[in-house]
């Protein structure tokens, strides 16, 4: 079963930079179609960015200009650039399957994003 680990959060004031990865345990396809969800205290959990058909990307409205996902299949890796980060951009991060939904199996320890001056 592959699993993802999700690194790269951490504190930074508004105005911030972060780059998030997430890496799969082995070589998968699914890493073709990979996104980023985030969870905040107290809401739900909304998908950020992530990879449909053809390579094509989709944003959350609250993201777009800001964020920018992409990937590198040859290391099983997604990565996820966060500039000009907000406070309403605190979160937990997580990657999951984004075309056909996420996977159960699939959700990791997360990583947290802070945005705070």
């Amino acid at each position: 079963q592959v699993q993802f680990v999700e690194s790269g959060g951490g504190l930074v004031p508004p105005g911030g930079s972060l780059r998030l990865s997430c890496t799969a345990s082995k070589s998968t396809a699914g890493i073709l179609v990979m996104g980023w969800y985030r969870q905040a205290p107290g809401k739900r959990r909304e998908l950020v960015a992530g990879f449909t058909t053809g390579g094509r990307t989709i944003y959350a409205d609250s993201v777009k200009g800001r964020f920018a996902i992409s990937r590198d299949v040859a290391k099983n890796t997604v990565y996820l650039q966060m500039n000009s980060l907000e406070p309403e951009d605190t979160a937990v991060y997580y990657c999951n399957r984004v075309l056909g939904g996420p996977v159960d199996d699939y959700w990791g320890q997360g990583t947290q994003v802070t945005v705070s001056s």
